[in-house]
């Protein structure tokens, strides 16, 4: 399971190493098994968490990080959530059998903006069963298309219904990850902690693309962090460090 982060140690991380904060991601649809691989060498290289690739990467995926620490994360429902229920029941658990340790699942809009929360919780708990722990489920809600009354709501949904992390964005939307939308998703986050006592955690994702970028998102409460400029990062990073 995720290790959970006080905001303290988040404030002293995001001046560090943000490797271990980063899911190394390649989701485009011309994505090739090259490239994906290409992609594993680079998590393996630099430390990432995680690679975050599309379903039918993840054997390719998964044969090359075999023996390291670093998690095959698998996207479902995605990138728009209008999968029926059944259809993203379907797809995470063939997920889980080709060797995914994470899933990265997109809540249905339309729930959301009927404000049909019960509906929401019950599909992230049916979702939940495909990918018993030690699965990790991320689900994604993107945060653009909420209303400052619905997002809450949403969070608390996602939650309830069984997430191990709640993530701000597909990175396809019209809009990615915010400083406030981060920040509010922490304090859901910690407050269902305090009464449910189980940990959980929050990713940023959609448009973080530099190092100050990574290091705001992680000052603001995020333990993980979705991009495809992971190594772009890294290496923003290295040089903060000679210059300091």
């Amino acid at each position: 399971m995720e290790t959970i982060e006080t905001t303290e140690s988040l404030h002293s991380a995001a001046a560090g190493n943000p490797a271990s904060f980063i899911d190394h991601t390649l989701l485009k649809a011309s994505a090739t098994a090259d490239e994906i691989g290409q992609l594993c060498a680079e998590a393996l290289r630099y430390g990432f968490a995680a690679v975050c690739v599309n379903p039918v990467f993840v054997k390719t995926a998964r044969r090359f990080l075999s023996g390291s620490s670093v998690k095959t994360a698998a996207v479902t429902g995605f990138p728009l959530g209008a999968s029926t229920t059944e259809t993203k029941v379907f797809e995470t658990g063939k997920a889980v059998a080709d060797g995914a340790d994470e899933i990265d699942t997109v809540i249905s809009l339309a729930m959301a903006k009927e404000h049909l929360y019960n509906e929401i919780r019950t599909e992230i708990a049916a979702i939940r069963k495909a990918a018993p722990s030690p699965v990790v489920l991320k689900v994604i809600l993107e945060m653009c298309e909420l209303s400052d009354e619905e997002k809450p709501a949403v969070c608390r949904a996602a939650l309830e219904g069984g997430a191990d992390c709640i993530k701000t964005s597909t990175g396809f939307g019209k809009g990615g990850a915010t400083v406030e939308d981060v920040r509010l998703m922490r304090q859901l986050a910690d407050e269902f902690t305090a009464v449910t006592g189980k940990a959980v955690f929050v990713k940023a994702a959609g448009g973080i693309r530099d190092y100050k970028t990574a290091q705001q998102m992680i000052k603001a409460g995020a333990s993980r962090l979705g991009t495809s400029s992971g190594t772009a990062i890294y290496h923003q990073w290295e040089e903060y460090q000679c210059k300091n």
